[in-house]
């Protein structure tokens, strides 16, 4: 079976997954983490090389504030706690976003990570928190001008190494859960030609099967590029 080198994923659906239970979407987002640890096991064991997840993106700040705190906090937690797994399956982690408008025991948090496994040979695990691709793609053209790029020096590839995922392959899957049909600003220079599989599974539920399951689908298409 084809496996894509690069997946990346719109994880959706953790708060009606906790209001179909009667909860406080605070258990779903909890809920959400605990679906990443089995997608990254299961991802791992695949052979996919760049699993790119969709956590929190720079329109989420407005969110209640009590609701953004609370995931900050597990955030927070989880990437403490992520160390263990990421060394155990030999993943590096990279973290895409805007680490700026982000609190500073997060920024910290995310930077020892990095550290921590970027010697790590396995899948490249990146977490996009406070990421927004229009923000990504001005930031880009931003860095051309303040890198003395003539007009005619600004091309695809000099483009595409200024993004934050420079030197990452572009994205062959892209997965969103939860029956939704939009990309939401997520990756969308890298997405340009990354076949969509959207399912009506919320991302807690979204386990193993789920993803072998759009793997395969994955495999039975055909990619042209544009080509006939």
């Amino acid at each position: 079976m084809t496996v894509p080198t690069h997946v990346a994923i719109i994880m959706d659906g953790n708060g009606r997954w906790a209001a179909q239970r009667g909860w406080a979407r605070i258990k779903g987002h909890k809920a959400g983490v605990q679906a990443v640890e089995r997608i990254l096991e299961a991802a791992s064991d695949e052979g996919i090389q760049h699993l790119s997840l969709y956590a929190f993106s720079t329109e989420n700040w407005k969110r209640p504030p009590a609701e953004v705190a609370a995931l900050m906090a597990l955030l927070r937690m989880y990437l403490r706690m992520f160390v263990h797994q990421l060394a155990r399956k030999g993943i590096r982690f990279q973290h895409l976003g805007d680490l700026r408008g982000m609190p500073g025991g997060i920024q910290a948090d995310i930077k020892t990570l990095e550290e921590a496994t970027a010697g790590n040979t396995g899948m490249t695990f990146h977490l996009a928190v406070n990421y927004g691709s229009r923000l990504e793609l001005a930031q880009a053209a931003r860095r051309c001008v303040e890198d003395g790029l003539r007009p005619d020096q600004v091309d695809e590839a000099a483009f595409g190494d200024r993004l934050w995922t420079a030197g990452v392959p572009d994205v062959d899957l892209l997965i969103r859960t939860s029956g939704e049909h939009r990309i939401s600003n997520f990756l969308l220079w890298q997405s340009a030609y990354a076949e969509l599989y959207m399912t009506d599974i919320l991302w807690p539920d979204f386990g193993p099967a789920a993803l072998k399951e759009a793997l395969e689908d994955y495999a039975q298409r055909e990619r042209r590029f544009g080509g006939i």
